[in-house]
This record gives C-alpha cells, structure tokens and sequence, in this order.
C-alpha cells in the first residue's frame, strides 16, 4: 500500500474504489448471474499482469469448487456469494500497489479451525498444490 506519511484524506486508490464501490451499489447482483459474471470476467480482464491471469485462474477454480457461489464485484473486486454474502475475494496486488494479490475469506466462510484460523492469503503464484488447496479451502468455506 502506498505510503500515507503526512497525508491528508483518501488515496488516489482509496478514492478509486470508492468510486467503484458506488457503481457496484447500482447494480441488482444475483438477478443474471450470466451478466454478473461477464462483469467479474471483464474486470479481471482489465487487471495487468500478474493479476489478470491470477484473477482467471482462481476464478475458474473458485467456480470449478463451488459452482452454487455467485460472481459478483465487491469494491471493486471480484468476489463470489452466497444468497448475496460476500464468502470470498480477489485483492489484485495492483489495487493498492501491493507485492502479492490476496484471496481473502469473510466470516460467512466455515474456516473455523480451533479458535484460530486464518483468513486471507497471499498469492504471488499458484501451483498445482496451491490450486488444490484453494479448491479444499473453498469447499471447506461453503460447507
């Protein structure tokens, strides 16, 4: 993330996906999910590389793993639901100028391990064992 030293208000980044964040707001997500994921598929599209292809890949095997999830933006990101709850996202590193993207879960992911657990996991490449991880942790978030 960019440094903040002395800044006053919002990011050039924040502020863009602030930006996004009211275009998301305007769409109906869940009512054409061909529509909703056209609209995940461009956006990761329009991501440079490394994140373009990352963001292809995961979504197809987050797609693959859980096919009842639903594609959708979030804050500018793309992201997959249940019954219009985020269960998890996309950070692309280019978001905020970060060394790795990130795949991230919210809480209503059943990640539960324990009384610790984590939640978010930097991804700078993906192998066939890193795949096969994320599918298990997929399946394991939808339950």
């Amino acid at each position: 993330m960019p440094a903040r030293k002395g800044a006053k208000g919002f990011t050039t980044e924040e502020r863009a996906a602030a930006r996004e964040v009211v275009q998301e707001r305007k769409v109906v997500w869940g009512k054409n999910r061909a529509e909703d994921e056209r609209a995940v598929l461009a956006k990761i599209a329009g991501f440079p590389e490394p994140d373009r292809s990352m963001g292809q890949r995961l979504h197809a095997i987050i797609t693959t793993s859980a096919p009842g999830l639903s594609p959708r933006l979030w804050y500018g990101m793309p992201a997959y639901s249940v019954q219009g709850d985020v269960l998890c996202f996309f950070q692309p590193a280019s978001k905020f100028g970060a060394r790795y993207g990130t795949l991230g879960f919210n809480d209503r992911a059943k990640l539960d391990d324990g009384t610790i657990w984590p939640t978010y996991f930097a991804v700078k490449a993906l192998t066939a064992a890193d795949e096969a991880r994320i599918s298990a942790l997929i399946k394991k978030a939808v339950g």
